[in-house]
């Protein structure tokens, strides 16, 4: 049997806060899982490398529900995903990176109420250029080589834009629904 409670009982208060927990936490397991499991490892000279599509959800739930969602689900899925699938010295590169692709799609999203696609464009752009030049300082860092990572650049740069092209379609659509 349910029972209705008064609007101002602690059940109804606390009710915004579960649900902000819920999907914080979907969002960053699903950005682990697709990262995780969608992914295509790519033979680079010395250092190996790979491209996944853990951005996509991270870009759907940042455009849905904003920087801090965003910032979440970034940082937390792909450290969790370096941790847990052999990228371990990647992890803190990951949470920097990732926090700060999504706080940016999140940022700009939350200042687009009226789905101005130019802005939406812009974000990733932005996130294109966190996620090239975070990954690129990373890997001369790792490697002690700033000239490497050059190889690095298209990857990451095809990563996120399939991320975008995927995200924005399916994110509007979500957003019809909430």
């Amino acid at each position: 049997m349910h029972t209705h409670q008064p609007p101002d009982s602690p059940a109804e208060k606390d009710r915004p806060a579960v649900k902000s927990i819920v999907i914080n936490g979907l969002a960053i397991a699903l950005v682990f899982v697709a990262a995780a499991f969608i992914h295509i490892r790519i033979p680079m000279a010395g250092t190996g490398g790979m491209i996944h599509l853990g951005d996509l959800p991270l870009f759907v739930f940042a455009l849905l529900y904003g920087r801090r969602t965003g910032t979440l689900a970034g940082a937390l899925g792909l450290t969790l995903f370096d941790l847990l699938s052999g990228w371990t010295l990647w992890a803190p590169f990951s949470f920097v990176i990732g926090g700060s692709i999504g706080w940016t799609v999140g940022a700009v999203a939350e200042q687009n109420a009226g789905d101005k696609r130019y802005l939406y464009w812009l974000s990733i752009l932005a996130a294109n250029t966190v996620t090239i030049g975070g990954y690129y300082i990373a890997e001369a860092v790792l490697y002690g080589n700033w000239l490497a990572p050059a190889g690095s650049v298209p990857l990451n740069f095809l990563q996120v834009t399939v991320a975008a092209l995927l995200a924005f379609p399916l994110a509007k659509r979500l957003k019809k629904t909430r």
